[in-house]
């Protein structure tokens, strides 16, 4: 894995995949409820939302820029939410974006990038967002890849730390390889956040575990039961199961 550098910023990207059985999203909703208030009453929230952009994720990028508005709907009624968009490709190639408010600017981000062969750098994914809660307070991680290529103890070392700095990751695989999935249960585990697979097509229940998500960091788990109370049917389902 190449030396980790922080991701130099951008104004470009493009997006994630997948959907999962009913027993992953219970899974994970399980595990979302254990983790208590992400963020203080009024103030916003701020969630690092990471993709995999190497060639195998061209699919469903597109998709993704379309779910990411979900995440931004749901937050602004709770006090809001900053995202920044990290994603890796092609040979070291890692960057972020500026810190922004709404779904339009994210799309934009987001639809200026394509994606491009090369391998997993989670490692330097999991790095930026210690540095940066390390700067300014970060309520939570989210992560959609296929793939992992890195030492799996490096990364179980980098998301332990995540843990100790109280930034949950939420991992999201598409597909099911099975060494990524490994290494992204741990990642989760190792920083007290969740994880649950999806496969290809399936891009609703990746748009509900966003919008769970974002509601968490921008509110907590109190977040999430007002939505339920709005009869959001994606929200209904998954609230209910988490109670």
């Amino acid at each position: 894995m190449a030396k980790d550098r922080t991701p130099t910023p951008t104004d470009n990207p493009k997006q994630p995949a997948t959907s999962s059985s009913r027993a992953d999203i219970e899974a994970f909703l399980a595990q979302v409820k254990s983790l208590g208030p992400a963020n203080a009453a009024g103030g916003r929230g701020r969630m690092i939302f990471a993709l995999d952009a190497t060639m195998s994720r061209q699919p469903m990028w597109d998709t993704a820029c379309k779910l990411q508005a979900d995440m931004f709907r749901e937050a602004a009624s709770i006090g809001g939410l900053d995202v920044q968009l990290v994603y890796y490709r092609g040979l070291a190639e890692c960057r972020a974006s500026r810190w922004v408010s709404d779904a339009t600017q994210l799309a934009g981000l987001m639809e200026r990038i394509d994606c491009r062969g090369g391998h997993s750098q989670i490692g330097r994914v999991l790095a930026h967002a210690r540095r940066e809660t390390e700067a300014k307070r970060v309520q939570a991680l989210v992560f959609v890849g296929d793939a992992m290529e890195e030492p799996i103890d490096d990364l179980c070392a980098a998301a332990g730390q995540l843990g100790l700095l109280g930034v949950p990751a939420f991992v999201f695989q598409e597909g099911r390889d099975p060494v990524a999935e490994q290494a992204f249960r741990e990642i989760a585990r190792l920083s007290r956040g969740a994880y649950s697979r999806f496969d290809l097509g399936a891009a609703h229940q990746l748009g509900e575990l966003l919008r769970a998500a974002a509601a968490y960091a921008a509110g907590g788990m109190k977040a999430l039961e007002n939505l339920s109370a709005k009869r959001n049917a994606g929200a209904v389902k998954l609230l209910t199961q988490m109670r």
